[in-house]
């Protein structure tokens, strides 16, 4: 099986952390040449720099259509093309729809809650797509690959905003996938369960716990786990794949 990333650029956003920096890393270890683009700046420099001299870091926040095209412009001065997009970067912002307590409203997801998961998660998406899809077209190739989630695909409670955006990104790629691979791009997403990065340690344990029982592999996933399949993916072995969501949650959602 041919994974070898050899002579490739690829662009990881929010590669400056847990995913997002294993993903680069992988890549980066696979021949391709990387650029971090991260809102974090030292989390980003940090990569770049543990990469070496084939990857630079770019402060790029996703939500801003001016931030990505600066960025898109800046990578192709470095590397010259751009082969594979990983759209990586996410946030959440968890509240219930409408909490009522003795049939009084005692809380609720606010406005600017869901529109910040949606500006990062689905505006951020598009806006980096819609920069490096022309490039790739002059290329004749391109590998875009999308961070879903299985709560995307199943919901989850007191996650509106992220349930939303992860099910806009599978439509988003499902749509790409028609429109750009006759022109030599597929387009594919990738749906992680419950996987241990930064964010998720802060849990409480009975929580993460509740989460590895419910995953019948017995334990939770790791980054690796995520950037082996966006290795794979990204690929020469992978390139008959076009607008497939491809979970990688250890049995999660069976198990639940």
């Amino acid at each position: 099986m041919n994974l070898s990333l050899t002579g490739r650029v690829a662009v990881i956003t929010g590669g400056g952390n847990g995913i997002g920096r294993a993903t680069a890393l992988l890549f980066a270890s696979a021949g391709a040449s990387i650029a971090v683009w991260e809102f974090a700046e030292a989390a980003g420099q940090a990569v770049a720099a543990e990469i070496g001299p084939n990857a630079a870091f770019f402060k790029v926040n996703v939500a801003s259509p001016a931030d990505v095209a600066a960025a898109t412009e800046a990578t192709l001065q470095r590397f010259g093309r751009i082969d594979i997009l990983v759209n990586n970067a996410g946030i959440t912002r968890d509240a219930q729809l409408i909490k009522v307590k003795d049939g009084e409203v005692t809380g609720r997801m606010s406005e600017a809650d869901f529109d910040a998961v949606i500006g990062v998660n689905v505006k951020g998406v598009f806006n980096c797509a819609q920069a490096v899809a022309p490039i790739m077209i002059r290329q004749g190739y391109g590998r875009i690959l999308n961070a879903s989630s299985v709560v995307g695909l199943y919901g989850n409670f007191g996650q509106t905003n992220y349930a939303a955006s992860k099910a806009g990104v599978i439509g988003m790629t499902k749509v790409w996938a028609r429109e750009l691979g006759r022109k030599g791009i597929t387009v594919n997403a990738v749906a992680p369960g419950f996987i241990i990065t930064d964010m998720t340690r802060g849990m409480p344990e009975k929580v993460l716990a509740g989460m590895i029982e419910h995953t019948p592999v017995g334990r939770a996933g790791t980054p690796e786990d995520i950037a082996n399949a966006y290795l794979y993916l990204a690929s020469e072995a992978a390139s008959f794949i076009n607008g497939a969501v491809l979970s990688v949650d250890g049995g999660l959602v069976s198990g639940t």
